[in-house]
């Protein structure tokens, strides 16, 4: 026992000389204390103002001042920027962050429940704000991010989190912002492989118009049970859905096909819901049924190949920008939870296929906070509105010049180390690389 606790405590004294590699002592940034001001800075607002040689004022968490004289308050700390590029936090919509870890270990994956109905899931109470993955999108901007349940048909209620916190209780930005319907698919998979594990079309399309049928009916009891103010018995499921009904909750509608989107508006018409698209790889084909309707879309990543075979093979590209010219509000998603650390370079391929650069920076910030239902307090850089910014040395979209310097959620300076950044410190050391 001796000798072990000599190794022990020369293994620490070898460490104290060095760098600690552990994401663990990278901790939550306390609350503001000091009023900031960023200057000498081109400031991109969010909403497709660029403000040049611009300053930014923040105290308290919120925004204070914005433009070209912007001044802070008495004894505000000044921090010149010498013409960095000052941007909205990211917002990554629709996705399992902090729900799963390494996907081929089960006891890490949290994002899905057994049953086809299962209303009554909240993902915001199995959020990990100790995941390795949140602070690597840190380091590229992202601050804010949608944590949405999956598994059966209607999987239960995401939330809205912010990006630097001990517990789910801090990180709720949003908590129940909606919940999440995914139709079940009306054409088999055009990828051959899956193809061949699926049933005969036919035999597809009947089990999911059931299965729609069966929403239905299920939808229309918990309509029934929230007209009814007083019940003998408590239904979970069908309390979960009060919200969806009152409008207070949205339903986002998980799709990709036209039948499958027109589907989904039919439900949501059908209980007066207030619906939102996610995924909508066909949606610049009805683009005039969902502006007639308002109902916006989260859009899947751009860097995928088309949903069908006659599609043109860019159509990914295009489709962001076929929206924004039909007036559809839309954002942009990507899939899963690491790869969200890419979002803002998928807005950039967009600005490459008809969006400009500022629409598609309001793509990932305050469209997406739009649909989200948090636009009167973040997605822009305005007065009023909490200070999640991001500063980066050249083009925040643009994954060569995308370089985070700086990041601030409602004012707190958040730490931008992750578990990447020191592996490579540490091979850089153990290789004399320095």
């Amino acid at each position: 026992m001796v000798k072990k606790n000599f190794i022990y405590i020369a293994c620490l004294a070898a460490l104290s000389g060095v760098k600690a590699f552990a994401q663990e002592t990278v901790y939550p940034a306390p609350a503001q204390q000091k009023a900031l001001l960023l200057t000498n800075a081109t400031i991109h607002v969010g909403n497709g103002q660029v403000i040049e040689n611009g300053s930014i004022a923040f105290a308290n968490g919120k925004i204070t001042a914005v433009g070209a004289n912007a001044q802070g308050e008495a004894g505000a700390q000044v921090i010149d920027l010498q013409g960095q590029h000052v941007y909205p936090g990211i917002i990554a919509p629709a996705s399992s962050l902090g729900l799963t870890e390494v996907e081929a270990v089960r006891s890490t994956n949290d994002y899905s429940e057994v049953g086809e109905l299962n209303p009554s899931v909240r993902a915001l109470v199995a959020y990990n704000t100790d995941s390795k993955v949140i602070n690597t999108l840190r380091s590229n901007g992202i601050l804010l991010a949608q944590t949405v349940p999956e598994g059966g048909m209607l999987s239960g209620t995401s939330s809205v989190v912010q990006l630097d916190a001990w517990n789910w209780e801090d990180a709720a930005y949003k908590s129940d912002d909606g919940q999440h319907l995914y139709m079940p698919q009306l054409l088999p998979s055009s990828n051959p492989f899956r193809a061949a594990q699926q049933t005969p079309a036919r035999d597809r399309v009947k089990e999911a118009l059931e299965k729609i049928e069966q929403l239905r009916a299920f939808l229309r009891e918990a309509q029934a049970y929230a007209q009814e103010s007083k019940h003998a018995e408590t239904n979970l499921k069908f309390e979960a859905l009060r919200k969806l009904f009152t409008k207070e909750q949205k339903l986002y509608i998980h799709c990709n096909l036209v039948k499958e989107i027109l589907l989904g508006i039919d439900i949501a018409k059908e209980f007066g819901f207030d619906a939102v698209i996610v995924g909508g790889a066909d949606s610049w084909l009805v683009a005039d049924i969902l502006k007639q309707q308002r109902i916006p879309v989260i859009l899947a990543q751009p860097h995928s190949l088309p949903v069908t075979q006659d599609d043109d093979v860019d159509q990914p590209y295009k489709t962001a920008a076929q929206l924004q010219k039909a007036g559809v509000l839309f954002c942009i998603s990507n899939e899963g939870f690491w790869q969200q650390r890419n979002l803002m370079f998928e807005a950039g391929t967009a600005s490459a296929y008809g969006l400009t650069k500022e629409e598609a920076l309001s793509a990932v910030t305050l469209n997406t906070a739009k649909i989200l239902g948090i636009d009167k307090v973040t997605g822009s850089l305005e007065v009023g509105k909490d200070a999640n910014i991001a500063v980066s040395a050249g083009d925040i979209l643009d994954m060569k010049s995308n370089k985070v310097t700086h990041a601030f959620i409602q004012g707190r300076e958040v730490n931008l180390d992750n578990k990447q950044k020191q592996l490579y410190e540490r091979y850089k050391y153990k290789y004399g690389l320095k």
